[in-house]
């Protein structure tokens, strides 16, 4: 027995190690929006409704498009939970009873791409994605790789 016993506490440590050595799969989320989009501040709750199809317009008065990144993924429920301040099961729910308030897109890729092109659209990307073609909007004044970013 104690063979065995020593042999699991190497494949431990070994387990262990190799766990440690992989790198976090932690994403930062920015708020980008199209490029003639004025806006590049936003306050939590207002972002918060807009992402929860309760502000429908800019200040402009263009109409909001929401692009999300596959809506069932991870980082991008725990960003809405984040904003939303709901649990993963009332964010699943509502993004389900929602469905059509939303373009739903496969890869950061895709989703700048349609923000890029569609005046008034707003999407959640992960912040090494970004490119020139869109805005990042802060949030309550912060920038997604500040410290204090709802998002991050």
């Amino acid at each position: 027995m104690s063979r065995e016993i020593q042999k699991l506490k190497r494949f431990l440590i070994i387990v262990l190690l190799v766990c440690a050595w992989l790198p976090c799969e932690a994403k930062h989320i920015a708020v980008v929006v199209n490029k003639n989009n004025a806006t590049d501040n936003v306050t939590t709750a207002d972002l918060a409704k807009i992402f929860q199809v309760t502000t429908k317009k800019w200040a402009d008065g263009k109409n909001i498009t929401l692009v999300l990144r596959d809506p069932s993924s991870a980082e991008t429920q725990e960003a809405l939970q984040r904003l939303f301040k709901m649990s993963q099961a009332d964010v699943s729910t509502f993004i389900q009873s929602h469905k059509g308030n939303f373009i739903a897109v496969d890869t950061d890729e895709a989703l700048l791409k349609i923000v890029e092109t569609t005046p008034g659209a707003v999407g959640l990307v992960d912040v090494y994605s970004i490119t020139s073609r869109i805005n990042v909007v802060k949030v309550d004044g912060k920038l997604p790789l500040e410290q204090g970013y709802v998002l991050r």
